[in-house]
């Protein structure tokens, strides 16, 4: 369990996503000190009352909680553990809070190191894209001691609802699972629309038809509509997708499973990577799916 409660944050990582968690954070009233690797990111959260500083074990320095959203496990490492450490400028008894999509046994290695240092560790990988995190409606899926998430409760209430899953590492194994139904549900949703436009009808009326029914979905209803507008800018990038289909099926080997529907989707999405769409949103993925079928690309 955490010794206090948390009234001073260090939030380090303030991209697409983590730079909204932030500013609802000090919006509810918690004093915000961040650090970004693109500090221009970090400045444009001066507004709102978040101060800004030049390395993330700075940001990280007396403070109760430290949420680390970056973009990657090794990133993570290098940011936590690496040279100027953030761990080494938290002291006993606060709280790390990693938020990154990370694979489940990097969570459990942090969580080691994280003891070691007499801090407490939780992995809260979060799903809901941008929008979420601008409204507050995230996701939060929890891996760590339920004495230290129930402690971070006021925490996590400006970013969404929070579900305890279990021990370390099981908030990152949710996340899996989570990307592994978002990814599909993209390819499917962007495989319809492509088959409902070849068919002559529009996609457009196809969607207005289908909300409500069964195949409406959260994916549907938004990434739908960025494939019929061809809106791609990134809330999601697709090379972040890739990441998290590509842990999900290492970690799947690891324990003797087959997944062919997620073996395809991941084929899908680094055939958009390859082919120049990184950084795209991961509804893009209907691009891709033009180019496999030899179709313009805004056919």
């Amino acid at each position: 369990m955490t010794d206090k409660p948390a009234s001073r944050i260090g939030f380090i990582g303030t991209g697409i996503m983590g730079g909204h968690m932030a500013r609802r954070l000090a919006e509810a009233g918690f004093a915000v000190t961040a650090w970004n690797r693109s500090a221009a990111k970090a400045q444009a959260l001066g507004s709102s009352g978040v101060g800004v500083v030049a390395s993330a074990a700075e940001a990280a320095r007396l403070t109760d909680v430290v949420i680390c959203m970056l973009s990657s496990g090794p990133v993570c490492d290098e940011v936590l553990f690496g040279p100027d450490a953030v761990v080494d400028a938290m002291s006993p008894g606060t709280t790390l809070v990693v938020m990154s999509s990370i694979p489940v046994e990097t969570a459990q290695a942090q969580g080691i190191w994280a003891q070691d240092k007499a801090i407490h560790y939780v992995d809260a990988p979060v799903s809901g894209g941008e929008k979420g995190a601008q409204d507050g409606t995230l996701a939060i899926m929890a891996g760590g001691e339920e004495g230290a998430i129930e402690a971070l409760s006021p925490v996590f209430a400006p970013l969404g609802r929070v579900t305890h899953i279990g021990p370390v590492g099981t908030g990152s194994l949710t996340k899996l699972a989570n990307q592994l139904i978002v990814a599909s549900n993209i390819c499917a949703v962007a495989e319809a629309l492509l088959l409902a436009e070849r068919g002559g009808a529009s996609p457009a009326k196809v969607r207005e038809a289908l909300l409500g029914g069964f195949a409406d979905s959260t994916v549907f209803r938004q990434h739908g509509r960025r494939m019929i507008d061809g809106d791609f800018a990134p809330g999601g990038p697709a090379k972040y997708q890739i990441k998290d289909t590509g842990t999900a099926l290492a970690l799947a080997a690891s324990l003797g499973l087959r997944l062919p529907i997620a073996t395809e989707v991941d084929r899908i999405f680094r055939g958009l990577v390859d082919h120049g769409g990184g950084d795209l949103d991961h509804s893009a993925a209907i691009v891709e799916l033009r180019r496999m079928n030899r179709l313009k690309a805004d056919a």
